[in-house]
């Protein structure tokens, strides 16, 4: 099995990415989407969150804007939400790693160089776009202002060293660009399991 970390910044085509590499057999897991999971009614955060932030469950469940106005009002909170996040993801990864079958398997990290995650992939790639571009498809959205959003990127590794750190850059250009690059990936690992 063949791990193969995906990163890239918001607003890089991550996430369509990540569809291709399923539409093209491999298996992807998804941190974010571990989050959710956690987070969501019966989540197994769920527990944590109403012993160390009570006002962050709503309803049984944790909520993101509740989150996001206790790490405003203090920042050394988003260490104690980390401490309890990271070990409940990475037990959500493992359980998917011991499920996957199929030979390549992606992981989809928005964050791995910066937790030091690439260090457990076989390898990485990185989506890429150019900042104007990427800042118009974050704006498009109509979710957040320039300011959250330069906030984002200001808190995450520049996209350049991303990119120099990876094995394979997907430039997310258009989707049928993005979907040939993914597929020459695919097959170049399946080349190399070939040969081991």
């Amino acid at each position: 099995m063949f791990l193969l970390g995906l990163t890239g910044s918001i607003g890089m085509g991550k996430s369509t990415t990540a569809a291709m590499f399923a539409d093209a057999g491999c298996d992807v897991w998804d941190a974010d989407a571990a989050v959710h999971r956690l987070y969501a009614k019966g989540g197994a955060a769920v527990p944590a969150f109403v012993k160390a932030f009570p006002a962050a469950v709503i309803d049984g469940e944790v909520s993101r804007p509740a989150l996001k106005q206790i790490i405003a009002q203090d920042p050394g909170a988003l260490k104690q939400i980390e401490t309890i996040v990271h070990p409940l993801v990475g037990q959500d990864r493992a359980a998917f790693l011991d499920r996957a079958t199929a030979d390549i398997v992606v992981l989809d990290i928005p964050l791995i160089f910066e937790t030091g995650g690439n260090k457990r992939m076989d390898a990485v790639a990185c989506v890429s776009v150019p900042g104007e571009i990427q800042k118009e498809r974050v704006m498009a959205r109509g979710t957040m202002t320039l300011e959250q959003f330069e906030n984002i990127r200001a808190k995450q590794m520049p996209n350049d060293e991303k990119c120099a750190l990876s094995d394979y850059v997907i430039e997310t250009d258009t989707l049928d660009h993005a979907r040939a690059q993914v597929q020459a990936i695919v097959a170049d690992i399946k080349g190399k399991l070939t040969h081991a």
